[in-house]
Parts: structure tokens; sequence; C-alpha cells
């Protein structure tokens, strides 16, 4: 496309010059910029263009100043002084003694014994501290059995027996009929203490339990507060409760603490469904409030790999709820380091006031009596800066997004009608600079993207994962240059005939046009999340509008830009946090994602996308600076310097520094495979150390220090076996394909899988039944397998319906308690018409594994010998396990 031909599509509609004036060192000459008008014209007015350093210097001021408040707000845990109605020091202690134990998977001693009594003891001094009150306590330990399937991790069926529920009822003495339930879990997953997920949860539910008892006034309703001991077998725990428990019936509400992160600020960011109620009663009570409705439509859209109670109880109970967890610090969820001390004193007691506040609230609340009559409508919510929740109906916000979408287009409308612009040229120079703006966001993507793959080929994926900002300098000048570049090229060649303070406000038009519809979209599709691109428009709308005078009749002005960049302070500051939230969250979730997803893809474009929507408004300034070039000779040279460094090995991406560990998991089984044929005969047998890398890099960085965990011992998938023939906890193996199988020598746990089948006899429909028997350790997993023409009918699990077919394989996750009986199941197969020869015997294989994640049957010789040989940035979780498969 030759520049002349551009000239004559995009022509200066104005009759204004740019001068400067000598005097002023923020701005510098426009001349005629290409300008082919009459030299003679006199200009009607000067205006000005900003230095390249200025504007440089103003966005960058800018940009920090906000992010600074960003930070500044999330180091501000507590706002004001403690009332002194929660005590955080008592609920550290409880803390404390709770994570004393260790790890608390279910069925172990720790949990189900040590925690379970410290708790009923803390219950009782309280129910005995309080009896001369105005309020009854009531305390009842549930052992529920039951089962149900979720689509979570692709989909799978649950079974459990005799887990632990702690379910502690307050009232008035008189009693209530209506209860509102809080809802923590006092158990972990293997090899972690658990302080954070979800120990400090169920300390300030003590807590809180303690000063509502002790509360003069009486409550209006109930509390029941729901100790349950079977979170983290994927939500057990809470099923018992809500559907077997007799005082479930009476609960209307419920608060449910959760975390997937280490301390820092609890966010609401699930509630519902619908129940506007339930959010007014926060933003109410809360006296630290920090919520967003985006985290919600975000987390509910699934691609966070990660659930809560608040889904069971939900679905299952059909109650809305409130979910609240923490998030910082996600790298050391799920790991040896989430231990108390790590927990900040301040970050319990906002935690527990504003649970105590809310709870307090809805308890007195006479919508928790009927709460049907309120429930239609969902909220818009959201906090600034941690000092104040926003909140309004969604249908109230539905109204307001069209009228800020209405308003954004008559100001395109105005302008496109105004004398000069007729045959509707504006509407095609707004037309040809949308695409100029869209195609560059496409090649800067691309570019970004480009450098992520470099970053993949030369084996130094997760540089970032202990150096965060070292991606901002990599990714994020790569994504700003760019952008800067191909508009500098368009200002210079494609746009040679236009004025550049004409250029710099049709940018300006652009950037609220994307945004404009975009809000439009989103309010299309029901989405609450359009409060966002709604801010994005109505303040750059309204600052544009305020500073016209002032940009017609002096152009970039010191005065004009500094207010410009005034009236983008809000909805930046406010993006600026969401983006916080994202990094927050996904940073983390790359070094538990699996093998499969490629973490520089999923941070590049994340990166790329946030500058992408930063900078949207800071199109206008490139426009207004005559030359570019300093800028994007600062932004490559820091990227060079970056790619340098990163290809050259510096930045590792794992620390095993104690105050800011950044560990590398990896999951070793030290387990016993065997394989029955068709005759019950043992086929092949063997035993080995199976290693699970659960992110993108493998074992690279271990086999320096481990040199027998090599891909010369990469496993592969036989297709007739369950679950490639090893023994998954979680069908997780489509994230996780690439893994090892070091030879070893067999194990010999003391209390053996027994697994028999039972009876197996024809229906009369056709069908086969088959009745099987296990009895084994706490967790153990069940793998179908039909074979090819084989479908399952019916069975024992869930609601009768086999569910969540993985490729043609069934997963049922078992768990038990304590003194569990022998687990018996059975499923009707219709068996195929015509056996695949090809194939194997049978009609279905059956394969059970166990897992021994506590007591003496828990390590090996062998896992005791490996493990320290791991760096100590290294995460290793380590147990025995077996797998057994048999053919039918």
């Amino acid at each position: 496309m030759e520049s002349d031909t551009t000239v004559r599509r995009i022509k200066a509609f104005g009759s204004q010059s740019y001068a400067a004036q000598d005097n002023d060192g923020s701005r510098e000459r426009c001349g005629n910029n290409g300008y082919n008008g009459d030299p003679k014209r006199k200009p009607e007015v000067s205006l000005y263009l900003l230095r390249e350093g200025v504007a440089a210097f103003l966005v960058s001021v800018f940009i920090l100043v906000l992010w600074g408040l960003v930070h500044l707000s999330l180091q501000q845990l507590v706002i004001g002084k403690p009332s002194g109605e929660f005590n955080a020091v008592r609920a550290r202690r409880h803390l404390e003694q709770i994570t004393s134990v260790g790890p608390r998977p279910v069925g172990s001693h720790e949990n189900e014994v040590l925690t379970v009594g410290y708790l009923l003891q803390q219950i009782e001094n309280i129910r005995v501290e309080t009896a001369a009150g105005p309020h009854q306590l009531t305390v009842d330990v549930q052992r529920p059995t039951g089962t149900f399937s979720i689509d979570f991790l692709g989909g799978f069926t649950s079974f459990y027996d005799r887990v632990t529920n702690i379910a502690v009822r307050l009232e008035p003495k008189g009693g209530t009929q209506h209860l509102m339930l809080a809802n923590c879990h006092f158990d972990t997953v293997a090899n972690s203490p658990g302080a954070s997920d979800d120990a400090v949860s169920c300390a300030v539910m003590l807590e809180v339990l303690h000063s509502l008892a002790n509360q003069s006034t009486p409550l209006h309703h109930g509390v029941v507060f729901l100790f349950n001991g079977a979170e983290e077998n994927i939500l057990q725990a809470s099923h018992g409760f809500i559907t077997q428990h007799p005082w479930a019936k009476q609960v209307r509400a419920f608060i449910n603490l959760e975390a997937a992160g280490v301390g820092g600020k609890e966010v609401v960011f699930q509630t519902g469904p619908e129940n506007p109620w339930l959010v007014q009663a926060y933003v109410h009570a809360a006296k630290h409030p920090f919520a967003s409705v985006v985290g919600q439509e975000v987390f509910q859209s699934g691609i966070i790999p990660s659930d809560t109670d608040f889904r069971i109880y939900r679905d299952f109970g059909n109650i809305p709820g409130i979910d609240l967890a923490f998030i910082e610090n996600g790298f050391i969820y799920h790991t040896k380091y989430d231990t108390a001390d790590r927990i900040l004193t301040d970050s319990i007691q906002r935690a527990g006031d504003n649970i105590l506040a809310v709870l307090r609230y809805l308890v007195t609340s006479e919508k928790l009596a009927d709460s049907s009559e309120y429930r239609h409508g969902n909220m818009v919510f959201f906090d600034l800066l941690g000092v104040v929740v926003v909140a309004y109906p969604a249908r109230v916000g539905t109204i307001l997004n069209y009228m800020v979408a209405t308003a954004t287009f008559l100001y395109l409308a105005k302008k496109a009608s105004l004398p000069g612009n007729g045959g509707g040229r504006y509407v095609r120079d707004l037309a040809c600079c949308t695409g100029v703006a869209v195609l560059s966001w496409f090649v800067t993507l691309l570019s970004v993207l480009i450098v992520a793959l470099l970053v993949t080929l030369l084996g130094r994926s997760m540089f970032w994962y202990d150096h965060f900002y070292a991606s901002i300098c990599l990714y994020g000048t790569a994504a700003t240059g760019k952008m800067i570049l191909i508009h500098t090229l368009a200002k210079n060649l494609y746009f040679g005939g236009v004025r550049l303070v004409e250029l710099a406000d049709l940018y300006f038009d652009v950037s609220l046009l994307l945004w404009c519809c975009s809000l439009v979209w989103l309010t299309q599709q029901g989405l609450c999340s359009a409060y966002v691109p709604m801010l994005m428009v109505a303040f750059p709308l309204a600052t544009k509008l305020l500073l016209a005078k002032e940009f017609k009749h002096r152009g970039a002005s010191m005065k004009y830009s500094v207010f410009y960049l005034l009236g983008l302070a809000l909805p930046h500051v406010h993006f600026m946090f969401l983006l916080w939230v994202v990094f927050e969250i996904f940073t983390p979730i790359m070094g538990r994602s699996g093998t499969e997803i490629p973490p520089e893809v999923v941070l590049a474009s994340l990166v790329t996308l946030a500058t992408i929507f930063l900078s949207s408004f800071f199109l206008h300034f490139i426009y207004l600076v005559r030359s570019t070039k300093w800028i994007l000779a600062g932004l490559g040279s820091v990227f060079m310097v970056m790619f340098l460094l990163m290809s050259c090995g510096v930045l590792f991406p794992y620390s095993g520094s104690p105050e800011s560990p950044r560990p590398k998991r990896v999951f070793l089984q030290h387990t016993t495979r065997t394989f029955h044929n068709l005759q019950g005969q043992v086929e092949s047998r063997d035993s080995g150390l199976w290693i699970n890398s659960f992110d993108f890099t493998g074992i690279q960085h271990i086999t320096p220090h481990v040199p027998e965990i090599n891909d010369s011992f990469r496993t592969d998938c036989p297709a007739d076996r369950p679950f490639c023939g090893y023994p998954w906890y979680l069908p997780v193996k489509s994230l996780s394909k690439k893994n090892w199988y070091l030879p070893a020598p067999e194990v010999s746990p003391s209390s053996p899988v027994e697994f028999r089948l039972l009876s197996k006899e024809e229906t009369s429909w056709g069908t086969i039944k088959m009745t099987f028997s296990a009895k084994g350790p706490s967790h153990m997993s069940l793998y179908l397998l039909p074979h090819k023409g084989a479908s399952l009918s019916t069975w024992s699990f869930g609601d009768g319906t086999p569910q969540f077919d993985l490729s043609g394989e069934y997963f049922i996750f078992y768990s038990h308690g304590l003194d569990a009986p022998t687990w018996t199941f059975w499923f009707e197969i219709q068996p195929p018409r015509d056996p695949d020869p090809s194939g194997p015997e049978g009609m279905i294989s059956v394969a059970i594994s166990t897992h021994y994640f506590f007591g003496p049957d828990q390590r090996t010789a062998q896992l005791e010998e490996i493990l320290p040989r791991f760096p100590t940035w290294a995460f290793p979780s380590a147990w025995v396990s077996t797998y057994d498969m048999y053919r039918y």
C-alpha cells in the first residue's frame, strides 16, 4: 500500500496546523507532518505535541504509581483498629495446635482422632463457658457413607465410607427453624500440614463460634458450624452432610472458607446462584471487603483446575452461598511449606472480622427466613482497592451499560456529523484506524508467541516462576515495543498526510469504540463482568469531554496530558488489581498444571493481553509525539538483556529459599503392578518407582541431581490397560502424559488389598451383573474399561447411571474413615455382540489401585534412599501404591 494512496484516503478533517512555543520544554514544533494543504494558509491556533521523553515519563509514572497503589492495598490487611470481638491471637493458637500433628489425610490417626479430639475439646470448652447465656450449643459427630458423580477433572464418580463431620449448632435456647451454615475442612492432602488449606479457616470458625456464643443478645436464627474432615478427597464430607444430616433441611444459606494460596486477603470469588441479598449482606457487613464478580465468572467457567465445597452445597443442597478463599502465594499451596508461621496474624484478624460480621448480619436478617422471596437476580460487585465494595443488581448494571454505550455512540455520531466530515469520511477514517489497531494487536500477540516458542525450544520454560517481573521485562517489552513500532510505522508511512493531533484524537475514538463493543457484547451475554469495559468507557469518555476545549485550543499541553491520565486512573487501577489477581492465581497454577500445557504460551498470552488492554488509551499518546526511537531503543535493550539472561540459564525457575520458596512438584509412588488374564492367572508383574512431574519442565532439572531418573525410563500408555496400567490417584492422566518408571523391588504393605469377584450372573434383560468386594487402605481408585462393543448399563454408584466416560474408561474414587466395612459394589455390562479378535480377552478390564498416604506403609527403603537426593528446591511427595488388573 503506497503512501500517496493512503493520503487520499485519510485527509485532514480540520483546518488546524501545529506550531510550538519554543519556551515550553515539554512540547515541540509539529511542522506540517506531510500535510499537503495550502502552505500560505496561516494557522488558526498553536497546538502542542509532547516530547518523547516527557511522554515516556508520564506514562511510566502513571503505571508505576497505580501498580504501587495496588500493592499497598494488598499489604493493608486490616483497616482501622480491631474491635476486640474477634481474638486473632486465640485463633492462631488453634491454628498452631491443629497443624502441630502434621499432615491429616482422610483415614489417618492424625485426622480422625487427634484433630477431631482437639476440635471437640475446644467446642466443649465453649459450650461450658456459655451455658448460662441466651444460646444453646449442640454437637453432632457425623460419619456418613455415600456416593455421587462430579464433572471435575473431566468427570468421575466418588464413593466415601464413614468420613468425619463435626457439626456444631448454635441457636437461641428456644430453638429456631432457619439455619446459616459456615463450612471449613480440617483434612489435608498427603505430605502437607495444610495451615492455609484449610486449618486457618477452622481456627477462624472456632473463634467466631466463641464470639457468637458469648453474645448477650440472642440470635434470631441459628448457625451450623461444619468442621468437615474429607474435602481434599474431592468434596466428600460436605456431600455427606448436605444430603444426609437432619439439620441440612433447615439450612437456608452458607459461607464456605477455602484456600488456593497461603495467607494474604481472603477474596469473595463465588456467590449465589442468584440470591443477590447474600452479596448485599457481605457489602453491608464486611469490615475489610475484598470481592470481585470477575473472579466468580472466571472460576465458574472451569478454566481454573480447582473446586470447593461451594459446588456441593449449590448442586446437591440447592442452597445459595458465599465462597471465600486465600489466594496469595499459591506456589506453596499443597506443599510442606504450607505452615502456620507463614500466615500473618493480620490475615487471621481480617478473615475473622469479616466472617463474624457477615454471619452476625445474616442470622439477624429477615431474608434468611424466607430467602426464596429474594432469590431472583444476580449482583454486580467489585471492591476498590479493598476500601469499599460497589454492588448493584445485574438488571441495573444492564441499564447502566447500555446508557454508557449509547452515550459513546452519540459522541461518535456527533463527530461524524460535524462540518467537513461529510460523505462518511469520519466513519471511513475511524474504520481504517480501527483496522490498524486490531491488526497491531494480532501481530503483537503472534510476535510474542514466537518469542515464547523460542524460550520453550531453548529449554528455558518457566524461567519466570521464581522471577515474575522477568516475564514482564521479556514478554511485556516485546508486546509494548511491537505495538509502538507498528503505530510509529503507520504514523510515518500510512498516515503521512494527516496531522498528528487529529490522528491522536482519532485513535482515542478507536479505543473508545473497541471497549464499547466489548461492553455491548458482554452485556448481551449476560455477564456481570461487563462492568469492567463500562468503567473503561465511561471514565475516558467523561475525561475527554471535559478536556475537549483544552485539547482543541492547545493540543497535547502538559495540563491536558496530566489531567487525561488522572481521568484514566480509576478504571486503570481497578483493571491492574484484576490483573494482579489473574497473575497471582495463574502463575502458581503453571507449576501444577501437568506436562502438556505449555506455560510460556499461557503466560506470554496473559502478559500480551494485559499490555494490549492497559495500553489501549495510550495509543492516543503515540500519535502525540513526533518520534518514538528512544522509547523503542529502551524497550529493545531491556528485551535483549532479559533474553540473554534467560538463554544463559541465569533465571532458574525454582527456589528452595525458606523465606520465599518456589518448589518444583514431583510425585513418586513405589508401586507393584499385577496383571491377570481372563482365567485369573498372573500374566505379568513388575515393581518400580513411578514418577510424575506436574509441570512442563518434566525431569530436565531433576536428572542432574538424580541421574537414575532420566528419559530412558519414560513410560508408554497401553490402550488395553485401564488408565495406562498405572495407579493414578485422580483422573489426570491427560494432563500429565510424561512420566517415568524406574525399576525397584516389590512393595509389601502390611494391609494389602483384598479384591474379589463375589458373583457373576446374567440378567433377564441380557446384561451381565458382576458384584465385587474390596478391602484395603483409606484411599483406593477403581478403573473400568469396557472392551470394544461392550457397554456399562447401570451400577451401584451415584444415581445408578454410569457417568463421565473418559475416552472409554470410568474412574471411581474411594475413601474411608475409621472402622469402615468391606466395600461392596456391582455393575451391569452389556456384552459385545461381535468380540474384537484383535482386542483383549473378555468384555471388561477392571483394575484397582491402593494408596498408602500415612503410617508405616507409606514409605519404603527405596523411597527413603532417593528422597534426600532431590534438590532443596524440589517438593517430592512420595507414598506406596499397588495396581491390580483383571479381565472378565
